[in-house]
């Protein structure tokens, strides 16, 4: 009885370890001197078949010759085959030897070319004669892909429905490969994303580009080239190569052997699939029954089988068989294009629709493609000729099938029709006046509340299903239909029998036979309560609109006279001594925008003159009053012979406690024309203008709030001297004011307008309204002095 393990002796424990060891290199020597012995004895038979010796002399002439050439009798049996086979595998080989000539570092690298054939040529030989796809992957990694610097290779089968089962690995622990045995349709990883994109993948690393694979655990920073394996243009599985740290940067040379073993994983994958079968086996009978199948479907239907080069390149895809049920989108016969190849039938499948592409794709990757509406276009006489239909496309063994259905314009018309009438909620119907039949759609049973089983309703009845009122009116419109055979239409109430009332319109129009008698009457009910219910709401709405704009228009035109009434826009010269007053004010062209600028120039007791501008904030009849309120007042105050300061602080005080919370602005002076003195204030006005000689300038921005915004304030009063000649102007925003413009600049702009000569006073004012570039619509005045 052999002792427990855990009294064996550790270095017995070795002993073993070592054992396995030596055993698997003795088992993997064999392997190998296998696939090379397979190799040897692969050019003896080339040399029998070309020497016509026999296989003791085709041994001893191999090595009389690897002797003479200076090589292994296994690198000149590579080459012996290479020169007979001239496959892809020499090609690669041949690559390899053009580069390891001109660059000695990649000998260093990958050995000579010589040993470049010689493992392609073993692990040919070896793949050939593996008994599963697990064999191979361990034939590819230990004779072609370990000497380029791969540590594991994964052999992927690709299944109809586009997932991935691993066939064959070597390099990866044994728990990891069981977990990534089989990867469902979907999962991104990089054996799928070359199966998708049919192309070379190659990722630097996999941490870096964050695609999971397998092995990812055991080094997520390896790198990995992932090539679709196929031949004739059909992918069978995915080649993926595993290199232990980033993808370094492969020769053309290298490039190509990898894609040379990927070439022959395909033969392996084609010969040994993921289920053990051959494809012959699978399925024996597989065409006939495609065939079969066709015909048995309603729609168009093609089979389709690959259509190879001298090279086994796919080029076109055999018109096998065509469906008794083909509609040729041409308008052509079965025969017409039975036989054919698919690009001389239909050449323009290349084109826009890529219909060749998506065959292609299909029958490389096995995925199903279907599509809706899809352009078809077929050339007659030169003509382009397209029709839309449903496509679907599907590979059976080496073969598809494609079938479409060529949409019937008339079907199509129907359902439109069909949508038509229920979003328009219209419903059809149809009364044969000699048999009493009725014939409603769907929706007319639905608009009466009646079920399908329901019978119908004759014209003659409709009166007992509508409002009373309406009786007229339909009475009316079965004269003109049924006596006078007439189409006609009328719109009455519906009362349904659940006691909801529709507004209905009816159209009918009778059918006559041959002698002009009536054989049946055609029509529709549409429910048009939405509308009925639109239009009362549109004629209320529009009757108190119409009310509002009266009430607008009087209330506009109360302000106006209001307005107008305490300043005419045309006013009499003032009589007062050593100065000439002109003022101008402009209403706004919107009778809407009746505002509150207001001004005034009058002559005081005391002989000085007041001058006066203000602008009240907002329009119309609230505005105009307050105009009222602080322009009365101003002159009120101004009697007492207070200055502008303080006459602006009264103001500040009735704005602010004596209106409905009025808020304004305004400049005021006081000017004395015995020492043409000009005492001014100016309530968050704009600052007057002075025009002396040719030039103008603003006065200074004295400190003050606008009216009413406090209950008291403060205005800051300052005195100029004018001098003879001079021209001072107090004017409202109205006059500068633009959206797209800064105050400083429309004042600049102001300030040039002003200080050009002008003949008199009047024509002064006038030019800057003219000139005034203000779009603000808003009211304008304007108060101009001259002194004498």
């Amino acid at each position: 009885m052999p002792p427990p393990a855990s009294e064996v002796p550790v270095s017995t424990v070795g002993r073993l370890a070592a054992t396995v060891k030596r055993l698997r290199a003795e088992v993997s020597a064999a392997h190998a001197e296998a696939d090379g012995r397979a190799l040897v004895e692969l050019a003896k038979g080339i040399l029998i078949e070309r020497l016509g010796c026999g296989p003791a002399q085709a041994a001893r002439q191999l090595t009389e010759l690897a002797g003479l050439a200076g090589l292994s009798p296994l690198e000149l049996a590579a080459d012996i085959v290479n020169e007979a086979a001239r496959d892809h595998v020499t090609q690669a080989a041949q690559d390899f030897v053009r580069q390891a000539n001109s660059s000695p570092a990649s000998d260093e690298a990958h050995g000579d070319g010589s040993s470049a054939a010689v493992r392609l040529r073993t692990a040919e030989s070896g793949a050939l004669a593996a008994s599963d796809t697990q064999a191979v992957a361990e034939s590819l990694l230990q004779h072609a892909l370990a000497p380029l610097g791969a540590t594991a290779v994964a052999v992927w089968s690709a299944g109809p429905d586009a997932s991935l089962t691993l066939c064959g690995h070597a390099g990866f622990a044994v728990g990891e490969a069981e977990r990534w045995r089989y990867v469902p349709p979907g999962v991104a990883t990089v054996a799928r994303q070359a199966l998708t994109e049919l192309r070379t993948v190659r990722v630097g690393s996999l941490a870096k580009a964050r695609i999971p694979s397998v092995g990812h655990r055991q080094n997520p920073q390896s790198g990995r080239v992932a090539l679709p394996a196929g031949t004739g243009g059909r992918i069978h599985g995915v080649l993926e190569i595993c290199w232990p740290q980033e993808l370094p940067d492969q020769s053309p040379a290298v490039v190509r052997q990898i894609e040379a073993l990927a070439e022959l994983c395909a033969h392996t994958l084609e010969s040994m699939p993921a289920d053990g079968l051959h494809p012959d086996d699978r399925n024996p009978a597989g065409l006939a029954e495609l065939v079969n199948l066709s015909e048995s479907l309603y729609d168009s239907a093609l089979v389709l089988t690959p259509h190879l080069d001298d090279e086994g390149a796919l080029v076109d895809f055999r018109i096998l068989h065509v469906n008794s049920r083909f509609l040729d989108p041409a308008g052509r016969s079965r025969g017409a294009v039975d036989g054919a190849l698919l690009l001389e039938a239909y050449p323009l499948a290349a084109g826009d629709s890529e219909l060749f592409e998506k065959i292609t794709r299909v029958y490389a990757t096995g995925e199903p493609f279907r599509a809706h509406r899809m352009t078809m276009t077929a050339l007659i006489d030169d003509v382009p000729l397209s029709s839309v239909a449903d496509l679907s496309m599907t590979r059976h063994d080496g073969s598809v099938l494609l079938i479409w259905r060529i949409e019937d314009e008339t079907a199509r018309l129907a359902s439109l029709l069909q949508h038509a009438q229920r979003l328009g909620r219209i419903g059809g119907f149809e009364e044969n006046l000699v048999t009493g039949q009725i014939t409603w759609n769907g929706t007319l049973f639905s608009l009466y509340g009646r079920s399908l089983t329901d019978i119908p309703v004759p014209l003659q009845d409709l009166a007992d299903h509508a409002h009373p009122d309406d009786a007229v009116a339909i009475g009316r419109f079965l004269r003109a239909v049924l006596h006078h055979r007439r189409p006609a239409s009328t719109a009455f109430r519906l009362v349904r029998p659940d006691g909801v009332t529709r507004h209905i319109r009816v159209i009918a129009e009778p059918v006559l036979d041959a002698d002009d008698r009536p054989l049946a009457v055609r029509g529709a009910y549409q429910d048009i309560s939405s509308q009925h219910w639109t239009e009362v709401a549109l004629a209320a709405t529009r009757d108190q609109l119409a009310h509002s704009e009266q009430e607008s228009a009087e209330r506009n035109r109360l302000t106006l006279q209001l307005q107008h009434a305490i300043m005419p826009p045309a006013q009499a010269p003032l009589n007062a001594p050593g100065l000439e007053v002109a003022v101008r004010y402009r209403p706004a062209e919107s009778e809407a925008e009746v505002g509150g600028d207001w001004y005034d120039a009058v002559v005081l007791p005391s002989k000085q003159i007041l001058l006066c501008v203000g602008d009240i904030a907002g329009h119309g009849i609230r505005a105009a009053t307050g105009m009222v309120v602080l322009r009365n007042a101003m002159r009120g105050l101004a009697i007492t012979g207070a200055g502008p300061g303080q006459l602006l602080s009264w103001l500040n005080i009735v704005a602010h406690h004596l209106t409905e919370q009025v808020t304004a602005t305004a400049v005021c002076g006081l000017f004395d024309p015995e020492t043409r003195v000009l005492r001014w204030a100016r309530a968050g006005h704009l600052p007057p203008v002075l025009v002396r000689g040719e030039e103008a300038f603003k006065l200074p921005l004295l400190r003050g709030l606008l009216l009413g915004a406090l209950a008291e304030a403060e205005y800051e009063e300052e005195e100029i001297q004018l001098e003879a000649s001079d021209t001072l102007l107090m004017y409202t925003d109205g006059l500068i004011e633009r959206r797209d413009t800064s105050v400083e600049d429309s004042l600049t702009q102001l300030l040039t307008t002003a200080k050009a000569p002008a003949s008199s006073l009047d024509r002064r004012l006038d030019r800057l309204l003219t000139h005034s570039e203000s779009d603000t619509d808003d009211d304008t005045c304007i108060i101009g002095v001259r002194v004498e």
